[in-house]
């Protein structure tokens, strides 16, 4: 069985659809534990387990610190892990990937009732490290392809499986909550035990039926020298001299966690603004299932026009649907949970792809980035963006909670003040700011699949012997525009080399 694993490594195939589904069916896990995460531990833990808002606000951005560091440990390990013995021989992507699958049912460990403080916060951070699997298993579709429309169908099964979690993140707990109703967090429990089984299983199939470059065909194999700390943060810092992926970074950080800080207090919104149930609540969150339509849409899309463009159109609609959130609150309509089913789909389907096209861009930079560096660096890249993530998230997260705590939100009170009411929807409205702020940093994003299909030409022309001085004029039009540099001082590996 091992010696079947490490014959398929490195096995190059046709990307079908299958390897498609196969590859994209891990973000279950990446999707759909976020997804549980960020829709229901809050709550969990200030209903079912005697904390604070402010102490399950700390468990969690001290989780998501530890998975910024072990996640920037993890990006440069997978990067050289190909030099050891076991990196050899199971790659230094599938290693990680095969060696997480059985440690995924630690995350139903995290939603156990009635524990102290220290349990829940060791458990979540254990959860952390194991999940930041997420990085090496990002960098396959750049050592798996370099054709756009490849990377393309690959990326949007991915999303297409993270929809699907997410839908089943709120949709399975109101299921729940139907059948054993929520005096006890034993649905809670069962749900994590569901999403721990498919996650493990995701993890497996994924390993089996997808591959990585061998060290050998690398663009510049990694050193045997161990990089010092010093030089570990000069490598980050230098993606921040990419135009494309300094743009990157601020869209993706200020709409994502623009959308998680709606997302992380859409429940309190619902029970205590517009007084509805937590099963209300978690079937209006399943309306998120939209989302298996709106990624397959995305996906068609994305190869035809450009991501400056559906960045557009989801911050658009994505702001239009929570100021209709807002809209119903203040005027105490009726017809509430209707209004908020009609919102709540417009906000999904925006939501979608707010998260889907910054990861099908994602795909992408690795190439802007080794058009400079003259190295394939999608580890270091993915455990950058990961670092970065986690640590605005923990920030927020926990302002988040001292936020509502000074505002006199109670915790497992059936209802709260007015000035809580207020905090809850000052919360949502930072969000919302965070989104604009995207909007504006995606006007100026150029990245498209034209402009793709010149930097990876240039970037084989040059492997090739080509020289600096031949390039064609709109070559070096696009490369400069997308990396902000100057085209002579791109491409250093040619540098290094004479």
């Amino acid at each position: 069985m091992f010696n079947k694993i490490a014959k398929r490594v490195y096995q190059k195939r046709e990307i079908t659809l299958l390897t498609a589904v196969s590859f994209g069916c891990t973000d279950f896990m990446g999707g759909g534990a976020q997804a549980v995460i960020s829709a229901w531990l809050l709550y969990f833990y200030v209903r079912y387990c005697n904390l604070s808002a402010t102490q399950a606000a700390l468990i969690v951005s001290c989780g998501q610190i530890v998975s910024a560091v072990s996640g920037v440990l993890i990006g440069g390990i997978s990067d050289n892990f190909g030099q050891t013995k076991w990196g050899k021989k199971y790659g230094r992507r599938h290693f990680f990937i095969y060696l997480s699958a059985p440690l995924m049912f630690t995350f139903a460990l995290m939603w156990l009732a009635e524990q102290n403080f220290w349990y829940y916060l060791l458990i979540y951070c254990s959860f952390c490290v194991i999940s930041t699997v997420m990085i090496p298993y990002q960098t396959l579709p750049t050592e798996m392809t370099n054709q756009y429309d490849e990377r393309t169908k690959l990326s949007t099964a991915r999303m297409f499986f993270s929809s699907i979690a997410g839908s089943l993140a709120t949709f399975i707990p109101g299921q729940l909550f139907k059948i054993l109703g929520t005096r006890t967090a034993l649905p809670f429990f069962i749900n994590g035990l569901i999403f721990s089984t498919i996650f493990c299983l995701a993890l497996l199939i994924t390993a089996w039926n997808t591959w990585e470059l061998p060290v050998s065909s690398l663009t510049m194999p990694v050193s045997d020298k161990r990089k010092n700390i010093l030089m570990l943060i000069k490598d980050y810092l230098s993606f921040f001299k990419v135009k494309s992926c300094r743009q990157h970074f601020g869209i993706y950080l200020a709409s994502f966690t623009g959308r998680d800080m709606v997302n992380m207090v859409f429940t309190f919104f619902c029970l205590y603004c517009l007084h509805l149930t937590a099963t209300d609540a978690a079937n209006l969150m399943a309306l998120s299932i939209v989302g298996i339509v709106v990624t397959l849409v995305g996906g068609y899309l994305f190869t035809r026009i450009s991501p400056k463009r559906l960045y557009e159109l989801a911050y658009m609609v994505i702001l239009l649907a929570i100021l209709a959130f807002y809209l119903i609150y203040q005027f105490k309509f009726k017809q509430v949970l209707l209004l908020m089913y009609l919102a709540m789909l417009v906000y999904q389907i925006a939501s979608s792809l707010v998260g889907f096209v910054p990861w099908q861009v994602y795909a992408f930079l690795p190439d802007i980035d080794e058009i400079v560096s003259g190295e394939n660096r999608a580890g270091s890249l993915a455990s950058l963006i990961n670092l970065l993530r986690n640590s605005t998230s923990a920030l927020v997260t926990v302002l988040v909670g001292i936020f509502l705590d000074q505002n006199g939100f109670v915790k497992g009170a059936n209802v709260q003040s007015l000035s809580a009411k207020n905090a809850i929807l000052e919360v949502m409205l930072m969000g919302a700011l965070l989104i604009i702020l995207a909007w504006l940093i995606a006007t100026r994003f150029n990245l498209n699949k034209t402009s793709h299909q010149l930097i990876t030409r240039e970037i084989e022309r040059l492997k090739n012997g080509g020289q600096k001085e031949d390039v064609d004029p709109q070559t070096k039009a696009v490369v400069e525009d997308l990396t902000g540099i100057k085209y002579e001082n791109t491409y250093r590996k040619q540098k290094n080399e004479e």
